[in-house]
């Protein structure tokens, strides 16, 4: 199977193009696409990234490397499936961000979305995605959670409890959708071949945890403790804006996986630490 990925040098695309070795063909959205003609499947991960102050130029660049980013690919798609079969999946990646901060409400794939900038993104990426199903290929949007893995997000987090001053964000009630690096790119591949999976997919894993939970179990992994609350006000004054995502609460059930039968390496997070701080 021929794969092309765009985002192929990022924190999953690298995982993935490991994992596919001489079928893996890394693209570029600012390249010509040449690079998809006779693939199989199609990964699109690129975007620029959302953890950073949200100036009104960065929303704009997040905005626009996804939306439009994304429909460049797909017209590139729609061209090529003039000349030679187009490939059979699309697996672009969206964002648990589309539900924004619900609380204690239980979020699947069939949940509405939330009025946020975020949620907005996510709905129009996944929108331009959509398009490739009017020629034919089938298209998975893979709404990720907090990927868990050495480096990316996490690495940020482990420095407080390495210093001993980590702890929980606000009251720590608020849920955390998370999922192993290794079940995102599992869930890419699994994608690749299951046809159940189409439209929305929600990329977390099955047990999502509260703040309070996740930080008492990366402090049992790091054996340090959590003892030293963050305040919302701080994350405001230091991300702007941004903070929300930090502290939203989002209880995400990947629903449409377990229909599906992916069977999660790391469906409970004490193990997803440990074998990321191992």
């Amino acid at each position: 199977m021929k794969v092309a990925v765009t985002g192929a040098s990022g924190f999953i695309g690298s995982r993935l193009m490991a994992n596919l070795g001489n079928e893996g063909r890394a693209i570029s959205i600012r390249g010509d696409l040449a690079g998809l003609s006779r693939s199989d499947a199609v990964v699109h991960l690129a975007g620029e990234p959302v953890a950073q102050r949200w100036t009104n130029e960065v929303r704009a660049k997040i905005r626009s490397s996804r939306v439009e980013g994304t429909r460049k690919l797909v017209d590139a798609l729609r061209e090529l499936s003039m000349q030679e079969p187009p490939p059979a999946v699309l697996v672009s990646a969206s964002a648990v961000g589309y539900y924004g901060s619900r609380g204690d409400e239980l979020l699947t794939e069939t949940s509405p979305p939330a009025d946020s900038f975020l949620a907005e993104v996510c709905e129009e990426w996944e929108h331009e995605a959509l398009k490739a199903e009017e020629f034919g290929v089938r298209v998975v949007c893979l709404r990720n959670g907090l990927i868990l893995g050495k480096g990316g997000g996490l690495e940020k987090m482990i420095l407080p409890f390495k210093l001993g001053i980590g702890g929980k964000i606000g009251d720590g009630k608020q849920w955390m959708a998370w999922m192993h690096v290794d079940d995102a790119v599992g869930l890419i591949e699994f994608a690749f071949e299951s046809q159940k999976l189409r439209g929305p997919v929600n990329a977390t894993a099955p047990n999502p945890v509260t703040n309070a939970e996740f930080t008492q179990a990366l402090a049992k992994a790091l054996h340090r403790p959590a003892i030293v609350p963050v305040p919302k006000f701080a994350l405001d004054v230091l991300y702007g804006d941004m903070a929300q995502i930090v502290y939203a609460s989002q209880r995400v059930i990947p629903q449409a996986a377990l229909d599906a039968g992916y069977r999660f390496r790391f469906p409970k997070l004490d193990a997803a630490l440990a074998a990321c701080v191992r």
